[in-house]
């Protein structure tokens, strides 16, 4: 008996305490929501990679702006080991990146599987 009135009491007590959570604790602040008219147009966000390319992080930038829409071309050497060509098909744009740095090193308009040598160095 004692055993059955210990996990009753435990339930209860879990119940009130879940009952007292405030609404608003698991929904996100209005304050903090970004909306899309928030970001950069498409053509700007090539031009900031553009701007970037070269500098540490560049990748992330890259691919928070084209989450989901980078397509791989092709590997090539360069940089500090190997380059892969991304290709963006919305704005027929050719990023190249290199992993291990994680810098974008060469954009350019255009389906491009492989660029220059002198581009990716």
């Amino acid at each position: 008996m004692k055993l059955t009135s210990l996990l009753t009491s435990a339930a209860m007590l879990g119940l009130v305490t879940v009952g007292h959570v405030a609404p608003g604790t698991f929904a996100p602040s209005i304050g903090i929501v970004a909306s899309a008219a928030d970001l950069p147009s498409a053509q700007e966000r090539i031009t900031l990679i553009t701007k970037n390319k070269g500098q540490i992080g560049g990748g992330d930038q890259l691919r928070r702006f084209f989450y989901g829409d980078l397509e791989p071309l092709g590997v090539q050497p360069g940089g500090a080991g190997m380059v892969v060509s991304l290709y963006n098909k919305a704005n027929n744009v050719t990023f190249s990146y290199c992993a291990t740095y994680d810098v974008v090193v060469a954009v350019r308009k255009g389906r491009i599987a492989a660029f220059p040598a002198s581009e990716v160095k």
